[in-house]
Order: C-alpha cells, then sequence, then structure tokens
C-alpha cells in the first residue's frame, strides 16, 4: 500500500500577518521593469503640450505612455484588455502604482495625444540605444517594407478609374442631350456651348440641364426618353458629382481607397488566409534596422516600395540629424530615382536593380540594350554585330513617382539582311532602341558595389537583419492588423510596437 497522501495547507480567507508590496512580486529582471526605467528617462514635454491648461485632472502622459508601450509589448492592444489588464495583472498594476485609466481614457490617449508626436519618443529610446553602443546611427541599415490591413472594412472599394469612367459616362450622356436639344432647340441655345470635360462638376452640370430644360420647356414633340434622361439626371448628377469630386480629394493621385478609411489604400496581401492574394485596404510599413532593432519607421498609402525610399530616408535625418553611412535593399527599391537620391546625400547604395540576381546567375541577356556597346565620347551604341547606332534624339519618361527620366534614342544604319536579325529584333525597319544613361549609370555602379567584399556581406546579412523583425511583429506578436482607422492613428500604433520590439530585443 501507498504512504499517505499529504496537501500543502491551503486556506484563502487566511490573513497574512503583513500586505503584499506589490515590487516584491515583480522579478528583478522583468520586462515591466525595463519599460519603467527606459519610460522613466525619456522627454515626454511632446506629449504635454497636447493638454489643455485647464479642466478636470488627467493622468500623467509618462503613466499612460508606460501602460502602451508594455501593452504593446505584451501583445495587448484593445483598449479595453488594457483597461481590464490595469485592474487585474500584477505587473501592470505595480507599473501604473495601482491606477486604473478606463479604455476611453486610453483611446483617447493614443489617438489625440501620441499623434504627431511618438516618433519623438521613439528617437529618444533609439540614441538611448545608440549610447550604450548596441546600434550605430551612422552605420549601414537595412530596409524593407511590408503590408498591414487597414481597420476599414474590407469590402468598401473606390476605385479611381471607376470615378473617372462614371464622369466620362456623365460627359457623353450630356453631349447627347444637348446634340439633341440643339437639333429642335437650336435658337434658344444659341448664346450657350456645350461643357468641356473640365466643367463637369455639379454647378456647371446643374446649369447646363437647367439651360436643356428651359430650351425644350416649349417644345410638343420632345422624346419622352430624353425628358426622362433629364430628370434623372437633375435629380441624381450634381449629388453624384460632389461624391465624386470629395472622393478624388481623398485619393489624392491614388488609385483606390477605402469609404470606411480613406487614408487606406487597396493592396495586394501576400499572408491573405486565402493563400489568393486578395486586395484589402493596407499601409505599406517601411522600416530601416540594425541587429534587428528598428531605427526608422514609416507608413505609406504605395504600394510600391521604391517610391517610399525618398521620405523615408528624409525621416531619418530629421530625427537624428545625420545620415547612415550605407543603405542595403532588395530589387523593390532599386530605381533610377533612387539611386540618385542617395547619391546626392552621399549614401552608399547597397539595392539590387531587377535584373541583377539573373545576371549573376546567367549573365547579360544577349541582344538585350544592356549588352550594347556605349560609346560616351561619341554618343552611340554599337550593336552586336559592331554596327554603330547613331543617337537620334531625346525624350523624357514620367514615372508613376512623377520623377523625370531623360532617354535617349538610338538607330541602327541597315538592319536588312543581318543574319542576326531574328534574334536581334523582329519590328519592321531599322533597330531602334531606348536607353536612360543615368540609370545604365547608377546600375554599373551598384553592381560593382554590390559584388565587393563588403557588399556580399551586407547582402548576406540583409535578409538575416530586417526580414525577422516583420516576422516577430506579424507572427509571433500576432499584429497583422490595425486596430485604428486613419494614418495618423496607425502611424501611433507602429510607433508603439517599434518602441515595445527595442525595449524586448534590448533588455533580453
Amino acid at each position: 500500500m501507498g504512504g499517505k497522501i499529504v496537501f500543502k495547507e491551503y486556506d484563502p480567507d487566511q490573513l497574512t500577518f503583513l500586505p503584499y508590496k506589490l515590487e516584491e512580486l515583480v522579478p528583478t529582471g522583468h520586462p515591466v521593469r525595463i519599460v519603467k526605467q527606459v519610460v522613466d528617462t525619456v522627454d515626454v514635454k511632446p506629449i504635454n503640450r497636447k493638454y489643455k491648461g485647464s479642466g478636470a485632472s488627467s493622468f500623467h502622459p509618462r503613466l499612460m505612455l508606460k501602460l502602451l508601450v508594455y501593452g504593446y509589448l505584451t501583445n495587448t492592444y484593445s483598449s479595453r484588455k488594457l483597461e481590464e489588464q490595469a485592474a487585474q495583472n500584477v505587473h501592470f498594476m505595480w507599473l501604473l502604482g495601482m491606477k486604473k485609466p478606463d479604455h476611453n481614457t486610453i483611446n483617447r490617449f493614443r489617438s489625440e495625444k501620441l499623434s504627431g508626436v511618438l516618433k519623438q519618443i521613439f528617437s529618444q529610446i533609439v540614441l538611448l540605444l545608440e549610447q550604450e553602443g548596441i546600434v550605430s546611427l551612422k552605420e549601414a541599415v537595412f530596409t524593407d517594407g511590408t503590408k498591414i490591413e487597414s481597420a476599414a472594412n474590407k469590402y468598401t472599394f473606390v476605385w479611381g478609374k471607376n470615378i473617372k469612367a462614371n464622369k466620362d459616362k456623365m460627359k457623353a450622356q450630356l453631349d447627347e442631350l444637348w446634340g439633341y436639344a440643339q437639333s429642335i432647340a437650336a435658337e434658344e441655345l444659341k448664346d450657350t456651348a456645350p461643357l468641356e470635360y473640365s466643367e463637369i462638376n455639379p454647378e456647371k452640370v446643374k446649369e447646363t440641364i437647367s439651360k436643356i430644360n428651359a430650351a425644350l420647356d416649349d417644345k410638343e414633340d420632345v422624346d419622352k426618353k430624353v425628358k426622362q434622361k433629364l430628370n434623372y439626371a437633375k435629380k441624381h448628377w450634381p449629388e453624384s458629382l460632389a461624391r465624386y469630386d470629395e472622393q478624388e480629394k481623398l485619393l489624392a493621385g491614388r488609385n483606390s481607397m477605402s469609404k470606411t478609411d480613406p487614408d487606406a489604400t487597396f493592396m495586394r496581401m501576400k499572408e491573405d488566409h486565402m493563400l489568393n492574394g486578395q486586395l484589402k485596404p493596407a499601409y505599406n510599413l517601411q522600416i530601416s534596422t540594425q541587429e534587428q532593432f528598428i531605427l526608422n519607421y514609416t507608413l505609406h498609402q504605395t504600394s510600391t516600395d521604391y517610391q517610399t525610399l525618398s521620405s523615408h530616408i528624409e525621416q531619418y535625418q530629421a530625427l537624428y540629424k545625420d545620415l547612415p553611412k550605407a543603405i542595403v535593399a532588395d530589387t523593390g527599391y532599386g530605381s533610377d530615382e533612387n539611386y540618385g537620391v542617395l547619391a546626392r546625400k552621399g549614401i552608399e547604395a547597397y539595392i539590387k536593380y531587377n535584373t541583377f540576381d539573373k545576371e549573376q546567375k546567367d549573365g547579360i541577356k544577349a541582344f538585350s540594350n544592356d549588352s550594347l556597346h556605349y560609346n560616351e565620347a561619341e554618343n552611340y551604341l554599337v550593336c552586336p554585330i559592331g554596327q554603330w547606332m547613331a543617337h537620334i534624339g531625346n525624350g523624357q519618361r514620367v514615372t508613376s513617382s512623377g520623377f523625370v527620366q531623360l532617354i535617349s534614342r538610338y538607330r541602327a544604319q541597315n538592319c536588312e539582311g543581318c543574319p542576326m536579325r531574328g534574334v536581334c529584333h523582329t519590328t519592321q525597319g531599322n533597330r531602334v532602341v531606348e536607353i536612360n544613361h543615368s540609370l545604365r549609370q547608377h546600375k554599373q555602379a551598384a553592381k560593382e558595389r554590390l559584388n565587393t567584399e563588403q557588399g556580399i556581406n551586407l547582402r548576406k546579412r540583409r535578409p538575416a537583419d530586417v526580414e525577422p523583425v516583420f516576422a516577430q511583429l506579424k507572427h509571433n506578436h500576432g499584429f497583422r492588423r490595425f486596430l485604428l482607422k486613419g494614418m495618423s492613428k496607425a502611424e501611433v500604433e507602429i510607433g508603439l510596437l517599434s518602441i515595445a520590439h527595442n525595449l524586448r530585443k534590448w533588455k533580453t
């Protein structure tokens, strides 16, 4: 037989001789102590300035910042969950000195008080990392981007091309109505003219419809369908155009937006659970890292990475009054514009262009524009069989970001009967090529730089430095979707997430 079973003494109603101190319940080296230590050292004056001098007393900004930073460090993002933790979790209770902000207070602080100023707090913490010798703001940084879904409803599309198509359709129908009115009431409309496309706005359309109605008012044989169209147009078109105008202002040149979060753009999401790259309202998050610490973060409304680099670097300079020695990034950033921006700022660009990896493996493709020898002194190209291709003119090409590229055109002298004609080009006449000499030079310099010992080392480090940070944020800590709508509020969330990531990595 077994021995007597003995249980530890347990009496939940037993009184203790002395009450517990919360301090005794928080282990030394616990992350909550790190949050308190670091947030106590930062200057919160930028947040203080957001408060008005009169009214009821408020929770101290430092207390609220600690609550949010530790919340994001422990994957507690909801304001209601943070309210619960402040009342129930020993670590939160110790950190807040038993203060209990409610979820409305937490949400207002996050949405309003941190908007536009949190980056100043974030940069102070990065500077502390530099003082500790953990990172260097003057050395190479690794830059990459990922898309994070907006808090907007998924299926609230507004497409710029649809707005234009609807306005085009409206203009065509209005022209038809005008033409019909002219055919039977030319005298009444002799002092007016049909609308130009630039005049398709609520006031002008309303005015034109009124003129057509007035001209047809005393005519007996007016087509009933025309009358119906005019009545429909009078009732609906001005209101629709006013809505289109407002939507175009919110789009601000973008192709799409969400009705429930106009700042968000529809982007193709790689991590979509359907695994079919669904379009969803999202923001493009760009970060620069070093030793897997986030040194800079920016949020963008464009889905293409190459359009984000210039403003991303400008913010880095604004935060630290300095620039990194080098930027290492993948092919998504390799553009004429970006190479030029970095060159002017004195930053070494370890950035691949779109054909770099293929060239490394297979060499430059035969008969491609890049394979043609260029004589810079006399400004001509040499075709694959050694024939000169004379310069025949220059032009410009404007990219989707508005950057103007200078293009030079060259034409072969005589392709007739050339044995290479079938593989060289298939167009009629002599071969004509267009060359962007600025990009050609940037690509050559990038190729040489990337193949140095330093370039090879940085290329190997890039995926091991910046990509794991995204894995930490999105997979390990479950941040795949913003809680708040709007660009400024989403930036606050990313700022809190970045601070929490840096503190988590710093002290663990």
